[in-house]
């Protein structure tokens, strides 16, 4: 026995000096880290060498176990960036991707990492952890990839920095296509999602999970602890469409869209914070669609949405539903949520569209209301009276409504018995944490409602320690969140704002050279003169150009045959008190023909705009986040502000908002504003134009369509105290009706009418 002992040690002993013997490889370019990949074994560790990875495309393959992974590393975490046209397969077993940073650049595939190399080398028992992608966006805003796409089982996406994707496609997909990537358990965990910017039309979503044809399909994909920041791609941040899956413990912060349960059954959404501050209307909360999902200890802070975006929008469903369109919500239970200065909380039926009945198909008639629906236990509290917390669109007959309260009266349409007013006391634990609480014994429990063990916090749920809402009492809480218990360890996202300086200029040359070398933020000042500019204006920073007289304004006289400014991306434009003079041949600004891989943005003030050939032309794939005119003059142009070339009929459009406001439109021979959104999309925001205190006369003369103001599909319009004076038009505008849109206080006089059309047929998107 004492010999055999004796044995085992030994072997012990030569194992672990084996072990120790084994060194990280390091590898300074794509063949030796290659060779690495090729001859690598369990427990081995490849590292990339501090520098700039350019250009590579990488392959990681390899066999390792759970007591040792194969890992992939950069020698100093921030130190190695993967850059230019790159992206990273995964394949093989207990394969760990650590440290790197991936920015400057695009992949050429149709994903940046990706858990699979082809179809027979998938990734199981993978992660990529600590690691950033930042802005690693495609030139060509219409060119769709995943930043992270996930395939095979048990694989790991946590403490990463992800933000900056402006083109076509979901950040993050998790793909079901095949018995070997379904029932997967992925964990998305302890990750920053940054910034996404607005995208301006569908297929913008932060994460997917499957899609419409393997929306039935069982994922268990596991989402936790994730910090969305500022989200605003589409309405859907996350867009869960296959079954089981669980959103727990998340922060969504300032998103302009929900959490929606797009396709499938049986979703958890447990403890997530939902946090709006007042800020748009577009932030949203939870949405749900479809059958079995448990929606509790949710704490909602400050929404402003509504319908699709409404702190928690229930949908009607249309009956024998094809997968790729809206299920009937039944079985759902949405308990111990609170909802705090949240004005409307619930939202039910919403997308009915029974009215639209004579431009739509059968298929597309969403009456199924929602049946066999559990509201219970939940809290709404406002500091300031609201008088209706339930919006409906529709009769709420399947919903049982048990034990819920609220502060103020409830004068809403639906007046349920389980529906509350007392007075709640509130205790104020943060600055956007406030814990409304009501002391009673009368807590609904239904059906498995034993197993709702714990509370937002965590603190445990039994029969001797319950209450309302989402919190039992503040134990275990610090802040609603904190930006640093999430994403990596190394990078810091907050950048600093640099100091802006005016430039003085005082001729053309000046000011040509200005452009090209300041910095984001400074400011252009013109001297009182007339500049001849024989080229165009470059512009792909944020730059404001103004007169250094407000009431002696410089004249920017055009003289190329290209257009006056070029609009890049990422360049925002402020021309404040300017004169701006064309030759009749050219566009005052102009996006790139192509490759506008970013927003940009137009704000136009006191300023007066004649003789070009249009004010604003735009390509395919440009997007302007903010078009604004205002108090300025446009006269005798061929054209006004052209934002219609996304023509495809896909729900997308050429800028989000656009403001005209007090100015005075003469001798425009087109169409003033031609802003265009086609198909029928109802769910992204749809476009957002204020046309109000304009005076429009003597334009459109040359219109092929006869219509001066065009806005066919925007869904937000204002209309308002506008003078229209011998335009010799048939339309002054065509509205939609059925979005609210209505003419106000406007003046006309030999210029048209100005139409309302209730329902407008639209070509279906999907």
């Amino acid at each position: 026995m004492k010999k055999l002992v004796l044995i085992f040690s030994i072997l012990m002993l030569c194992n672990a000096c084996k072990d120790a013997s084994v060194q990280p490889k390091v590898v300074s370019n794509i063949n030796e880290l290659n060779d690495a990949i090729q001859n690598v074994k369990a427990g081995d560790q490849i590292v990339l060498a501090n520098g700039v990875w350019k250009d590579v495309e990488i392959n990681f393959s390899g066999q390792g176990t759970e007591a040792k992974p194969i890992i992939l590393r950069a020698e100093t975490p921030g130190k190695v960036t993967i850059e230019g046209v790159s992206n990273l397969k995964i394949g093989g077993d207990y394969l760990e991707v650590h440290d790197l940073h991936f920015k400057n650049g695009y992949t050429p595939s149709r994903n940046v990492i990706q858990f699979k190399i082809n179809d027979t080398l998938i990734a199981n028992h993978s992660k990529v952890t600590n690691c950033v992608i930042e802005e690693f966006t495609q030139p060509d805003r219409d060119v769709s990839d995943h930043w992270v796409e996930f395939w095979g089982r048990h694989n790991e996406l946590s403490n990463n920095y992800i933000a900056g994707k402006s083109n076509f496609g979901p950040t993050v997909m998790v793909m079901l296509k095949g018995n070997q990537h379904i029932k997967n358990y992925h964990q998305i965990v302890n990750n920053h999602f940054g910034p996404r910017p607005r995208k301006g039309g569908p297929h913008g979503e932060t994460m997917q999970i499957g899609d419409s044809g393997t929306s039935m399909t069982p994922s268990h994909t596991n989402v936790e602890n994730n910090l969305f920041e500022r989200c605003n791609g589409e309405v859907e941040i996350i867009s869960s469409k296959s079954n089981n899956n669980t959103f727990k413990n998340n922060v969504f912060f300032e998103s302009e869209g929900s959490l929606v349960l797009r396709h499938g059954n049986y979703a958890t959404i447990d403890g997530n914070i939902f946090i709006g501050n007042d800020n748009s209307e577009f932030i949203g909360g939870i949405r749900v669609i479809n059958t079995g999902h448990w929606i509790t200890n949710n704490y909602f802070y400050k929404l402003k949405g509504s319908t699709f975006r409404a702190p928690l929008a229930v949908m009607n469903g249309i009956p024998k539903s094809p997968l790729n369109r809206y299920n009937q919500v039944t079985d759902a239970v949405i308990a111990y949520n609170t909802f705090v200065d949240t004005k409307t909380p619930f939202h039910f039926s919403v997308g009915s569209n029974v009215s639209q009945s004579e431009v739509l198909p059968k298929s597309e008639i969403r009456s199924a209301r929602p049946t066999r629906t559990v509201v219970a236990n939940n809290i709404l509290y406002n500091q300031t009276p609201f008088e209706y917390p339930i919006k409906n669109y529709d009769k709420v007959d399947g919903v049982l409504f048990k034990n819920n309260y609220t502060n103020s009266a409830n004068k809403s349409e639906v007046q349920p018995e389980g529906l509350q007013t007392v007075e709640l006391d509130v205790q104020e634990v943060s600055k956007s944490l406030k814990v409304p609480t009501y002391d009673t014994k009368q807590i609904y429990s239904g059906f498995d409602f034993e197993t709702i063990t714990t509370d937002l916090f965590g603190n445990k749920r039994d029969k001797d320690n319950n209450s309302l809402g989402a919190i039992i009492n503040t134990n275990n809480h610090n802040d609603l969140y904190n930006q640093s218990n999430y994403g990596t360890s190394w990078f810091e996202n907050q950048k600093n704002d640099s100091v802006s300086q005016t430039i003085e200029i005082s001729s053309s040359q000046e000011l040509t050279n200005a452009i090209s070398n300041a910095n984001s933020g400074d400011i252009i000042s013109l001297n009182a003169a007339e500049y001849q500019i024989n080229q165009s204006l470059p512009v792909d920073k944020n730059i404001t150009i103004t007169s250094k007289d407000k009431n002696n304004k410089a004249q920017l006289v055009f003289t190329s045959e290209g257009t006056a400014f070029q609009m890049k991306p990422k360049g925002i434009l402020h021309i404040e008190d300017v004169v701006l003079k064309g030759n009749n041949n050219q566009s005052a600004f102009k996006t790139l023909d192509k490759n506008m891989k970013s927003a940009y943005g137009l704000w136009l003030k006191n300023t007066e705009v004649s003789n070009f050939k249009s004010v604003l032309e735009v390509s395919k794939g440009s997007f302007a986040d903010t078009i604004s005119v205002t108090n300025s003059i446009i006269k005798n142009c061929k054209s006004g502000i052209q934002l219609n070339k996304e023509t495809n009929d896909k729900g997308d459009y050429n800028s989000e908002f656009v403001y005209i406001t007090n100015n005075t439109f003469t001798n425009v021979n087109q169409d003033v504003l031609n802003y265009y959104r086609g198909g029928y999309d109802e769910s992204t925001i749809g476009g957002n134009l204020v046309f109000q205190n304009n005076t429009i006369t003597k334009s459109g003369q040359t219109d092929k369509d006869n219509i001066l103001i065009k806005t066919r599909g925007i869904v937000n319009v204002i209309f308002a105290d506008n003078s229209f004076i011998d335009n010799p038009v048939k339309y002054i505008s065509i509205l939609w009706g059925e979005k609210g849109q209505k003419p106000e206080n406007n003046e006309v006089k030999n210029s048209g009418e100005i139409k309302v059309v209730q329902n407008l047929k639209l070509k279906l998107v999907y």
